[in-house]
């Protein structure tokens, strides 16, 4: 859903900053700032995969004694690594067909 609004609005920014193309950078970094504070959450939103990635695989190979707790793969590969592609694709498909970007 994030991934899906930011890419549909950095679209639609670029496409009404062709005159003056040097607002474009002010126009997206207002857009992270707004999607960050308004869908963020308490604890911010995770735009890169690495950082959950990591964390994970590392919990995954290091012995931690008295009982470890699941990895839960199965979030950690749909939602961080897998649904942003699928946002992102979407965003461009409706923002060529439906926006008439």
């Amino acid at each position: 859903m994030i991934r899906f609004i930011f890419i549909t609005s950095i679209l639609a920014i670029a496409a009404a900053t062709t005159e003056a193309p040097a607002i474009l950078p002010i126009g997206v970094g207002l857009l992270v700032w707004a999607i960050g504070m308004g869908m963020g959450g308490p604890t911010g939103f995770a735009m890169n995969l690495a950082r959950d990635m990591g964390p994970r695989i590392a919990h995954a190979i290091l012995p931690i004694p008295g009982g470890k707790a699941d990895n839960d793969w199965q979030y950690g590969i749909i939602v961080p690594g897998i649904a942003p592609f699928l946002g992102a694709a979407c965003a461009a498909l409706f923002s060529r067909y439906f926006l008439g970007l």
